[in-house]
């Protein structure tokens, strides 16, 4: 896996244009000057998140005596539920009613640095823990483009409209599908291939 692969597997998992309107709404009880600080403020937190399970995850995988192939499938099934609900979504999906202004929950977590983003991270450090650099340079170029999208959220989403966000949101899906079954097969191919 290279640097540029990882930080699109992890730019989709974010699903940026699938969290604009998450974004938009949760914001609708700020006040408008705030928004960006808000918003930045947030970013920065899931980035913080983001960082600490990249370093910190491959310890609790070790401790729990789990292995690369039951990580790698594993792995594959959750980003395939994520990348099923992004094709197919739920009414209402994950629209809170949030009293005040957002702080961590739900704008840093789940929206950005969600279950998807967390496992990714996890699995890329997993694989080939002595490239941290490059992976700490995909989770920068994932987050990074992630946050373009989301500070420009309210101009994107009265430029492009909602039904063009909910297409891009599928096309991302669909190339999540696959990226998906590729590492469920990784992880029952290394299963098979070490019996372990």
């Amino acid at each position: 896996m290279t640097v540029l692969s990882a930080a699109l597997l992890l730019f989709l998992v974010m699903d940026p244009f699938g969290n604009i309107p998450l974004f938009v709404s949760a914001l609708s009880g700020v006040e408008r000057e705030r928004h960006m600080r808000v918003i930045i403020r947030e970013l920065l937190i899931a980035l913080g998140i983001l960082v600490l399970f990249l370093f910190g995850g491959q310890s609790l995988i070790n401790a729990l005596g789990v292995g690369e192939a039951a990580l790698s499938a594993a792995g594959g099934i959750v980003l395939l539920l994520i990348a099923i609900k992004m094709v197919f979504p739920r009414q209402g999906g994950m629209m809170e009613d949030i009293d005040g202004e957002p702080f961590i929950v739900p704008l840093a977590v789940p929206y950005v640095a969600g279950p998807s983003a967390l496992v990714s991270t996890l699995l890329i450090m997993s694989r080939e823990p002595g490239r941290w650099p490059e992976w700490l340079a995909a989770v920068g170029i994932a987050w990074l483009a992630t946050g373009i999208i989301i500070v420009l959220s309210g101009l994107l989403l009265q430029r492009i409209g909602r039904r063009a966000l909910i297409a891009i949101e599928r096309l991302m899906g669909m190339l999540l599908v696959a990226i998906a079954i590729q590492m469920l097969l990784t992880g029952i191919a290394h299963f098979l291939g070490t019996g372990v």
